[in-house]
């Protein structure tokens, strides 16, 4: 009996270190993460203010130009479920790391590019690329954060990369594009992927996951990429084809076909690609909802206010970006530091409502541009609470999505999360430009002049974005439950230890050493 309860305090000991090791390596990972999103979220939109240059240098059609960023999204949206639910089965480390190399390959590919051809090719890679590294993140980020005070500072930076990210690849594209060439804005991912792809394999703890046979479902996973793949191919196309025309509403037919099957073949599974579970929580299917009428109406924001920069007040690509940034800076004071300490103090639904309605206001104000306008009157008024209130609302959403998410969905539901922000951004992208360009053909049509009929385009775009958020601000306040009032000592609650898998069985002998001792 005296050795086995003599070694009782050393292997105490053990598990200390291991939990210590744990705890100061979470930051660095978090990092890792974050610079591997960042990259993805960057290619979302560095590419748009390069066009001009890419369609000169390469020859793009003007109808084919637009594939420079849609062939990015198609397999961006298309993937993110699927390889979730492989970083659950096989281990997050390995997808991320995998997703995060070959997004890196992908990007000398486009850099080097000489041809239209081997551009759109390299773009597709790229999103494909894109999905696998992103999709189990925000998975990885709350297994690494167990404890809600924790949690919310660490879901508040991923929520700056994601929400920031886009204006700051505006700002990047065009200094890049302006000051060396466009090959660069994808050059630049190279080293920082490769020291990406290092420092994740020396800072993320390795996972093995539950396994291949747990869940492949291969028939489900071939219903769900062909559905969404094909879905997101459907609304990128409407700009050329119109949304009535037998084209449109043939591929919706056949994604929608293929999406039913699919949920069908879940709802019988054994072991389901997408568990069905995972909705049972009203928070968490609200959360998804929510954010794609949020982010649909955010991109009437992100993409038409830099035409109207450029197009209108005659802004050139680095004045653009830098006309953008104060939004990045907004985002960044209000989840890096403010919303965290106000989700875990009153709840995610109390802080995603004040921001969407700020998202609203900034949009409605937005809507009143005109033809005529200055900068510092007319828009930068707008872009303060757009930024504080997308500070104050991408965090809270991150919370709701994964509050339902078991370690063993985490990746599942991460890549959903992440799917419902892309089908917004192309829903958003797809019917906000369409809707302004044929506003702006009719008035032109009427003799309108060129700036008059492309402001009232945007105003058009800006006022429906507005109602799309007001739309899912009604839909937080009614769907969404209200958080049980918090004790004001809640943010000091003891830490959560979190032992490394290895430890599973030095737990084991601690309590047979405890129980023999008695």
């Amino acid at each position: 009996m005296t050795p086995v309860t003599s070694r009782a305090p050393l292997e105490v000991v053990a598990v200390r270190r291991t939990d210590a090791s744990v705890q100061t390596s979470r930051w660095p990972a978090l990092a890792v993460l974050c610079a591997g999103q960042l990259m993805v979220i960057l290619d979302g939109t560095v590419v748009n203010v390069a066009l001009p240059a890419i369609q000169r240098d390469l020859g793009f059609s003007p109808s084919g130009l637009a594939w420079v960023v849609n062939i990015y999204l198609v397999p961006f949206g298309g993937l993110l479920l699927l390889s979730g639910r492989l970083g659950d089965l096989i281990g997050r480390k390995r997808v991320f790391v995998a997703g995060l190399a070959l997004f890196t390959a992908a990007s000398l590919l486009c850099g080097v590019s000489q041809d239209a051809a081997t551009l759109l090719a390299s773009r597709f890679a790229q999103g494909v690329g894109g999905a696998v590294t992103s999709a189990g993140t925000l998975g990885m980020v709350v297994t690494l954060f167990p404890q809600p005070k924790e949690r919310a500072k660490a879901i508040g930076v991923y929520s700056f990369v994601q929400s920031a990210g886009g204006s700051l690849g505006l700002l990047a594209g065009g200094v890049l594009t302006q000051t060396i060439s466009w090959h660069w804005i994808f050059f630049v991912n190279v080293p920082i992927g490769l020291a990406a792809v290092l420092a994740a394999g020396r800072v993320l703890a390795p996972e093995h996951g539950a396994g291949l046979g747990r869940g492949t479902d291969a028939a489900g996973a071939l219903l769900v990429t062909s559905a969404l793949m094909l879905g997101v191919y459907t609304i990128v196309g409407t700009g050329g084809h119109g949304w009535t025309s037998p084209h449109t509403l043939g591929f919706a037919a056949a994604a929608l076909a293929l999406l039913l099957a699919f949920l069908v073949r879940q709802a019988k599974a054994a072991h389901p690609l997408l568990p069905l579970r995972v909705f049972r929580s009203r928070d968490v299917s609200g959360a998804m909802v929510i954010q794609a009428l949020m982010v649909a109406g955010m991109f009437s924001f992100q993409f038409l206010c830099v035409l109207y920069l450029q197009k209108v007040l005659g802004f050139d690509e680095i004045h653009t970006g830098l006309g953008i940034f104060p939004v990045s800076v907004a985002i960044g004071a209000l989840s890096l530091g403010l919303a965290p300490a106000l989700i875990a103090r009153f709840g995610p639904r109390t802080v995603l409502l004040p921001g969407l309605g700020l998202i609203a206001a900034g949009l409605a104000v937005l809507s009143r541009v005109p033809a005529d306008g200055s900068y510092a009157v007319d828009v930068l008024p707008a872009l303060l609470p757009l930024g504080i209130g997308f500070g104050l609302a991408m965090p809270s959403l991150a919370t709701l999505a994964m509050s339902g998410a078991t370690p063993e969905d985490s990746g599942t539901a991460s890549g959903m999360f992440n799917t419902m922000q892309q089908i917004g951004s192309a829903f958003g992208l797809a019917a906000l430009s369409t809707l302004a360009a044929s506003h702006t053909d009719a008035l032109l049509g009427e003799g309108a002049s060129t700036a008059a009929a492309l402001t009232s385009g945007y105003r058009l775009a800006f006022r429906i974005g507005a109602g799309l958020v007001a739309l899912a601000l009604l839909l937080a306040a009614t769907l969404l439950r209200r958080a049980a009032a918090t004790k004001r000592g809640t943010a000091e609650e003891e830490p959560v230890t979190e032992a490394a898998p290895q430890d599973a069985s030095t737990t084991a002998r601690m309590a047979e050493a405890a129980s023999k001792g008695k």
